[in-house]
């Protein structure tokens, strides 16, 4: 039976990830592979609500209600849509996971072991991406129409979680400071190579 791949791209706010997360499916799909986009929060219930009310609100809810909220969506995910394509067979590349959590609800000041501890049901990627890209640069890209946690000081702390999880090996870096195309051929690039290392 084929085996699935699961992978996961990471990053902080307006860094590329859905725009390359959903290239490397059309990208995998062009080459013969069953692809497919997913992310995070879903549209699920769970995931409504985070949009609803904790993305998109007035003001931030404490940091343990998001996290736990986002566990609950990602189970949801886990259970409906990423399990039952690996399952298949498929390679499902999902914008976000639970270094989010760790990256957005650590910065908040949440002990990230505990993130950790309530996602530790979670399927583990087989290959997880961090496009990494300065702070400021998002904050340009963002304009005037930001969320909550769309703040120069949030986006900074977020991503010094995330290169923290980049050293201890959880997460692969990629340059996200340059056009669509070079990374997205990067990206490509990496994933055959783990593709055609699995069926050796």
């Amino acid at each position: 039976m084929k085996k699935g791949m699961f992978i996961c791209v990471e990053g902080i706010d307006a860094s590329g990830k859905t725009t390359q997360a959903k290239l490397l499916v059309k990208n995998l799909n062009k080459k013969g592979y069953e692809a497919i986009y997913t992310s995070e929060p879903t549209k699920g219930f769970f995931g409504q609500i985070l949009r609803q009310k904790i993305l998109y609100g007035n003001k931030r809810a404490p940091a343990v209600i998001e996290a736990l909220l986002f566990a609950l969506d990602r189970l949801e995910h886990v259970e409906k849509e990423i399990k039952p394509a690996l399952k298949k067979g498929k390679i499902i590349v999902s914008d976000r996971y639970f270094y989010s959590s760790i990256a957005y609800q650590g910065a908040a000041g949440l002990d990230p072991a505990w993130i950790e501890e309530i996602n530790k049901w979670a399927v583990k990627p087989d290959l997880a991406i961090y496009l990494d890209v300065p702070a400021e640069v998002v904050i340009k890209r963002l304009g005037k129409k930001r969320s909550v946690m769309e703040t120069l000081e949030n986006q900074r702390k977020v991503r010094e979680v995330y290169l923290r999880l980049v050293n201890e090996g959880k997460l692969m870096l990629i340059d996200g400071n340059r056009s669509v195309k070079e990374i997205g051929e990067e990206i490509l690039q990496v994933v055959l190579e783990r593709l055609k290392n699995r069926s050796l």
